[in-house]
């Protein structure tokens, strides 16, 4: 109410009306006219009328800064996040010893390429090291078939001084003859990841061989006690890998393979043949390693692939052939459960 009775007193001074104020002023300021007087007055009036207590009216509460983060929408992201691609299964192929039965492991390799198995590292004992540091470097399948049809025996044997007593062969000449074939590439630069089991003669633990040179832990792989001389690297002394991991899924699976193909040529002990000394001297290695071996594979191993080579002994290189053949053979009579169980790894994958 009072805030409009300024209001219309502003509009009496504009208008010249301003009885009031001419009565009240009994002694105007000479500096200030009546007109101009009521009009500062009356504005003075109407600013109180904008202080609390008027007849203003009253602002919004703004919500406190709690309030609005609570109430406030969410604001959505620029970018969705970014999904991360599951990661391939690695498949690992673990080669097992067995001497000159060796050779159907070449015949599984061949198979699994025709079939498509793609293999993402290998680990070997024994005779399964040489084929796994030959296929590491790169040779597929049939390139393996062709080595393998023009090694000669004699050019992997080296027989001791009679003197030495610790082993009829050094195994210098394995190790040149893979070194050679190789361009001396030591493991860790193979194609493929690459591991060789040895034995420790000294403590009698395994040895996983990731780094240096091939030919070196090869020969220490497949240095069958008493057959040949251990072989000495810095400190230690090794012998053949088959003492302690006939079969090396477990150290396939070390190495970071999720499925591990495991091939087995060792000799059935009631079906092996024992015609000569070092035909005797296997007999041994596979009595003593069918715990160890039945175990190993029972545990990391998701596929056993078993050539049939009874009719074969571990000494008999005249028969690469068919030991090839035999190893083809037997991964065509598994592949139905290599492949159901591949694609339920990668479907749990």
């Amino acid at each position: 109410m009072f805030c409009r009775a300024a209001e219309a007193l502003i509009y009496d001074v504009r208008r010249g009306r301003t009885p009031l104020l001419e009565n009240s002023l009994k002694q105007p300021s000479p500096r200030l006219s009546r007109r101009t007087f009521s009009l500062a007055a009356a504005s003075a009036v109407l600013s109180a009328c904008a202080l609390p207590g008027g007849n203003r009216q009253p602002e919004p509460v703004k919500p406190s800064d709690s309030t609005a983060a609570n109430t406030s929408p969410p604001v959505p992201s620029s970018a969705p996040p970014a999904i991360k691609p599951p990661r391939p299964l690695r498949v690992g192929l673990a080669l097992g010893g067995g001497a000159a039965r060796g050779f159907a492991h070449i015949g599984v390799i061949k198979a699994l390429e025709a079939r498509n198995i793609q293999v993402d590292l290998i680990c070997g004992t024994s005779a399964g090291s040489v084929v796994g540091a030959l296929y590491a470097s790169g040779m597929n399948g049939f390139a393996l078939n062709r080595l393998a049809l023009k090694m000669d025996e004699a050019s992997i044997s080296d027989w001791a001084m009679p003197f030495r007593t610790r082993g009829f062969l050094q195994g210098v000449a394995l190790q040149n003859y893979l070194n050679t074939t190789l361009d001396n590439r030591p493991i860790e630069k193979m194609a493929k990841p690459l591991g060789i089991v040895a034995t420790d003669l000294n403590t009698g633990q395994p040895i996983l061989f990731q780094r240096g040179n091939t030919g070196i832990a090869v020969r220490a792989s497949c240095s069958v006690p008493s057959l040949f001389e251990p072989v000495k690297i810095g400190a230690h002394e090794y012998v053949d890998g088959g003492l302690v991991s006939p079969v090396p899924a477990s150290f396939a699976r070390r190495m970071g393979a999720d499925f591990v193909i495991a091939v087995d040529i060792s000799a059935r002990p009631e079906t092996a043949l024992t015609a000569s000394s070092f035909d005797v001297l296997m007999q041994t290695f596979t009595i003593m390693g069918q715990t160890i071996k039945a175990y190993e594979l029972d545990k990391y191993a998701d596929v056993v692939i078993r050539p049939n080579l009874a009719a074969m002994s571990g000494s008999d290189f005249g028969q690469r052939n068919a030991a090839i053949l035999a190893g083809e053979e037997a991964v065509a009579r598994i592949m139905p459960e290599l492949q159901r169980k591949l694609a339920a790894s990668r479907v749990a994958a």
